[in-house]
């Protein structure tokens, strides 16, 4: 981990599901992911809105440390996005989507 800004890699899922988001019945939901991403580049996942932590139910991508950050709070599924550090000023985002 370094200091933000952090610099936001995606994988194909995620990559997928912001294409998917593209459709206008989907603007709103757009607009608080793309929000949150840029918390999560700058300032980073220590901003008290995202609720960042540790996702404890799933591992990560090759055994990584997954963690999670808020797009909605106490919304009925509220999306997440889930991610897991990279390189030393990376974060890889994993996928987005409704709380499980």
């Amino acid at each position: 981990m370094s200091a933000p800004p952090y610099v936001l890699k995606y994988t194909a899922e995620a990559e997928k599901v912001i294409e998917d988001l593209q459709s206008p019945q989907y603007k709103t939901k757009l607009k608080k992911v793309r929000k949150t991403l840029r918390l999560l580049q700058n300032p980073g996942p220590s901003h008290p809105g995202l609720n960042s932590h540790r996702y404890q139910s799933v591992p990560g991508p090759g055994g990584a440390a997954l963690w999670e950050s808020y797009v909605e709070n106490k919304t009925p599924s509220a999306w997440r996005i889930w991610w897991i550090y990279g390189a030393a000023d990376e974060i890889i985002i994993v996928t987005i989507g409704p709380h499980p």
